[in-house]
């Protein structure tokens, strides 16, 4: 998948290896978090995936944020870190690393989580990302 010129890395289809489903749903992520930040880098580390601009502002993940009972067959952790703690049920986890600087764990199972609630955190927090 190719969005603004910037395709899937060999290093993203690796991270995914063997979970094609959680790939798709990363496949729709990447793209729409780009439509927001098309400034964004994309760092592949063992753990995790990051997107960053000065900062890293969206991460992804297989952090087990709930119980394999109360998961889909096909999911991934996005993160994101904002000033402030959200007050939401769609977020799984919040803690706050820093004062003033709170990481929000949000599961992703479904195409219909990757929702205007969850890109508008990402656009939140791809400018804290900017501006701290």
């Amino acid at each position: 998948m190719t969005h603004g010129g910037m395709p899937v890395t060999p290093d993203e289809l690796q991270f995914f290896d063997g979970k094609p489903g959680a790939l798709e749903l990363y496949e729709r992520f990447r793209a729409r978090l780009f439509e927001i930040a098309p400034d964004a880098a994309v760092q592949v580390h063992r753990t995790q995936i990051t997107f960053r601009t000065r900062y890293g502002f969206a991460f992804v993940s297989f952090a087990p944020v709930r119980r394999a009972a109360a998961r889909g067959k096909d999911w991934l952790t996005v993160s994101f870190g904002l000033p402030a703690r959200v007050e939401s049920p769609r977020v799984d986890a919040a803690v706050e690393a820093r004062p003033n600087r709170w990481t929000h764990h949000v599961l992703v199972d479904d195409p219909a989580r990757l929702d205007d609630a969850l890109f508008g955190w990402i656009a939140e927090a791809a400018a804290f990302s900017r501006r701290k």
